[in-house]
């Protein structure tokens, strides 16, 4: 019983919060002014939901392809209000209710990662979202446990061989600590049943993001960048005194 009174309360609040963020964007699009409102939006949701999200390094605000592990549908909405980001996402979002508006609110670019065929045409996309708004990509293409990352997909990181003038990638680690065991979205599980039972649950969940010193793309190919995004990546779980640690 106390977990229903938990999710209907944070619930009405996340509607309440969708309201206004509402409000807020139609008056900044009525006066024609790009609006900070949709990632608000996720960063607000997050809290919502009990993520309590401790910031680490700086996050570009722009000319940026942020590259971070993945392992809840939080890490979207945190990284959305810690930065400012867009989203790589996968196709079948698009027409989930709700979910794929609230997406296209926030000018998520959807792809279809079997699709080998239309890859071309998906980099195209990518590489137009490109010199604005950081964008996210999560390089496993899926979540995993957070115990360890699973392999990177290197076929999107075309977009920067060779980079757009200026671009640089900033890789992001996220860290749910002690209550990476509950958080995962992985197996089995729906969506639905893995956000009811996040949003029902008792207490908060800590959610560090470290957004790790950017570095140049050029030169390195699609699987060069992979590869030492990984490695900076795999550095900063350890705790290690690698440099490119923030």
């Amino acid at each position: 019983m106390a977990g229903h009174v938990r999710f209907a309360g944070r619930l009405a609040a996340i509607l309440a919060c969708l309201l206004g963020a509402l409000a807020l964007h139609g008056l900044w699009r009525l006066f024609r002014r790009p609006s900070p409102w949709p990632p608000r939006f996720l960063g607000c949701v997050a809290w919502l939901a009990g993520a309590r999200v401790r910031v680490l390094g700086r996050p570009l605000q722009q000319n940026v392809l942020l590259l971070a592990n993945h392992q809840s549908w939080l890490d979207i909405l945190a990284i959305a209000g810690a930065s400012g980001s867009t989203f790589v996402a996968k196709g079948e979002l698009q027409s989930a209710p709700l979910v794929g508006w609230l997406c296209r609110l926030n000018d998520t670019l959807f792809v279809e990662r079997g699709d080998r065929l239309g890859v071309a045409a998906q980099v195209d996309s990518l590489r137009r979202a490109l010199g604005g708004r950081p964008v996210t990509i999560f390089p496993e293409g899926t979540t995993g446990d957070g115990t360890a990352m699973l392999p990177f997909k290197a076929s999107l990181l075309a977009v920067a061989d060779p980079p757009p003038p200026g671009l640089r990638i900033q890789p992001a680690v996220l860290d749910y600590g002690s209550a990476t065991p509950e958080v995962g979205w992985i197996g089995g599980e729906s969506g639905i049943h893995n956000a009811v039972r996040l949003v029902s649950r008792a207490g908060t969940i800590p959610l560090t993001i470290r957004f790790l010193e950017p570095f140049d793309p050029a030169g390195l190919g699609r699987k060069g960048i992979a590869a030492e995004a990984r490695r900076r990546m795999e550095a900063a779980q350890a705790g290690s005194g690698d440099q490119s640690r923030v």
